[in-house]
């Protein structure tokens, strides 16, 4: 009869998967990346259970906060296949950024979610050293986060990214749209590409229609794929803020995923509707070659990239001058794309 060993083997995190040693190893550098990014309001640690921020009583009468959460998309497929990952913490960050400016929020702090199936330390620091520069561009805080290691759950080199963002503005200044009236410009503000939208169509355009590699070079575009693919996607904070303490929009839109078709609607007010003007700012070389790729309808591209426009502003016609003043001072290249009119909240383009 077999004899039932008395002895059982060790087994550990680690050989299952996960080196607890070397993640807190990682974290002591997030942490001192994370720092660098502190501002007056910070009021805990990086590695406590929960990070707390306190609200400038004396800048407020009746402050009001303003939260977003996102993530950066397939576009994470392009940095894996690159290697290029610095760039990608400040993609999330100045999208989230974008998000909650166009309600006239200042950006107070930032969290972020790293999931990978093992953790790679030099990856990860990678990541969170463009979160934490992006931060501090925007003056936000990063004061917290996740990094999760869960082993079979990602391919290997993988991972994914998500990020939250917590603003404030005055009651009296939340930029709603409700004041948009007819005859109001609407004012374009130049994108430097695809920023973090559209990466399922395009990658399936250049990497299985045109057949190319991240390394292979266009002519149309005059570089190389992979990198017109990773421009970091654009904050407009610093130059939106200005506009929003001279009181010069009415509305804004971040153009995103629907592009303009579906986002400036949403910052519309009933019985107003938007007429945009073809032409009236350049399409970026970059999609124009995806619409030859693929033989793409307008209207399709329309919705699924921002054209060369990552976020349009709604300006009372009295303070148009003065919009392109402030904008011009910013060094913001802006473009008159359209007009509001009457109707129900949609886009007509002409």
């Amino acid at each position: 009869m077999a004899q039932n060993s008395s002895k059982t083997a060790i087994v550990t995190y680690a050989d299952a998967g996960v080196d607890i040693d070397r993640a807190a190893r990682t974290k002591k550098r997030i942490k001192y990346l994370a720092h660098k990014t502190f501002t007056r309001g910070v009021l805990s640690e990086i590695g406590g259970f929960g990070g707390l921020f306190a609200i400038d009583k004396s800048k407020y009468v009746d402050p009001v906060l303003v939260s977003s959460v996102d993530g950066v998309g397939t576009k994470l497929k392009v940095a894996f296949e690159m290697k290029v990952h610095h760039t990608i913490g400040a993609d999330l960050v100045n999208h989230c950024v974008n998000d909650i400016a166009v309600q006239g929020a200042t950006p107070l702090f930032f969290m972020d979610y790293l999931a990978t199936g093992e953790l790679e330390p030099e990856v990860a620091e990678k990541v969170v050293e463009g979160l934490a520069e992006a931060c501090k561009h925007n003056g936000c805080a990063l004061i917290g986060g996740e990094t999760a290691e869960m082993p079979g759950f990602y391919p290997p080199g993988e991972y994914d990214l998500a990020g939250f963002i917590v603003g404030v503005v005055e009651r009296e200044k939340i930029v709603t749209g409700k004041t948009v009236e007819v005859g109001d410009v609407i004012l374009g503000l130049a994108s430097n590409g695809l920023h973090t939208n559209g990466y399922v169509l395009a990658r399936k355009l250049l990497f299985e229609v045109a057949q190319y590699t991240p390394e292979s070079y266009v002519n149309e575009l005059k570089g190389k794929v992979g990198n017109e693919l990773m421009k970091t996607h654009k904050s407009y904070w610093p130059s939106v803020k200005r506009l929003v303490d001279g009181e010069c929009v009415s509305a804004m839109a971040h153009i995103t995923g629907g592009g303009i078709t579906d986002n400036l609607p949403r910052v519309l007010p009933r019985g107003m509707a938007a007429v945009i003007e073809m032409g009236s700012w350049p399409v970026l070389p970059i999609f124009e070659h995806l619409q030859k790729l693929g033989n793409v309808p307008k209207d399709e591209m329309l919705r699924t990239f921002n054209m060369g426009i990552g976020m349009l502003l709604v300006v009372p016609s009295k303070k148009f001058k003065k919009a392109q003043t402030v904008l011009e001072r910013a060094g913001e290249k802006a473009y008159t794309v359209g007009r509001i009119v009457k109707g129900e909240r949609k886009v007509m383009y002409t």
